[in-house]
């Protein structure tokens, strides 16, 4: 199963892209993950509700029929890393060729995207950057893998 990390938004800062090639270096020879990014820039004449739509189909241009969608949303439901390991396990005891895992950008996911998602997931109470949350799921990735697998790293 191939694991596609969608982020609306480029990730600027070096020592978030220097934890994410840590997290993927780990990852190497486990679980197939590809960072995609959509650099949209949105003209300041935009409204909130006009960008997030905008950034919404742009992220489902993307999607195919029968690709397993995550959208991370703060009013998602909250899961432990070994529940997420648990949840990975049993989309590829499915047959999921793709799991997408969505994070939208400034304003968040469109209604259409969150509609399209079969599973909204939070990963806190806290609000994130896009960079930071992007960051924080590749390191739960890394975790899920170490727990299907029975690597020390969880604790």
């Amino acid at each position: 199963m191939k694991l596609v990390v969608l982020s609306v938004g480029r990730v600027r800062q070096q020592f978030v892209r220097d934890g994410e090639e840590e997290y993927l270096k780990r990852l190497k020879g486990g679980l197939q993950v590809e960072l995609q990014e959509l650099g949209l820039e949105a003209p300041e004449s935009m409204s909130a509700p006009e960008v997030q739509e905008r950034e919404g189909r742009e992220v489902l241009k993307r999607i195919k029929d029968g690709d397993y969608v995550v959208a991370l949303d703060e009013r998602g439901k909250s899961l432990s890393s070994k529940e997420v390991g648990a949840f990975i396990a049993s989309r590829m005891n499915a047959g999921t060729k793709t799991l997408w895992l969505v994070i939208g950008g400034a304003y968040g996911l469109s209604g259409e995207v969150r509609r399209r998602a079969d599973l909204l997931l939070s990963l806190s109470a806290l609000t994130f950057p896009h960079q930071l949350a992007r960051l924080v799921l590749i390191e739960q990735l890394y975790r899920s893998y170490t727990l299907l697998k029975g690597i020390s790293y969880h604790k």
